[in-house]
């Protein structure tokens, strides 16, 4: 097949696939293939604030997560023993001395 008939052939299989693929399964994707439970539930999902008590609320509330993290993290690292001095750090202690 060369020239036109390459084109004419091509043209056809642009337009005449996805019309069949859209025959074959027919017109009810979304229950055919949809996944049960798989968007959250607007009562699960992040609501946008918007009035400015709302804002507020979600401020103090992003805030008062920050700051346990940041404590928790804190305490974490008191706990921890302080790494070995490395061999640099040695040769560093003698030569200052």
């Amino acid at each position: 097949m060369g020239g036109l008939n390459l084109e004419v052939f091509k043209f056809g299989m642009y337009v005449m696939f996805p019309i069949g693929i859209m025959y074959y399964f027919g017109t009810n994707l979304d229950e055919r293939f949809a996944v049960p439970e798989f968007w959250p539930k607007p009562e699960n999902a992040n609501k946008v604030p918007l009035d400015r008590d709302e804002i507020q609320a979600e401020l103090a509330r992003l805030r008062a997560r920050r700051l346990y993290l940041r404590d928790r993290r804190l305490e974490e690292e008191a706990r921890r023993p302080p790494p070995p001095p490395t061999a640099q750090q040695d040769s560093n202690n003698e030569q200052n001395k």
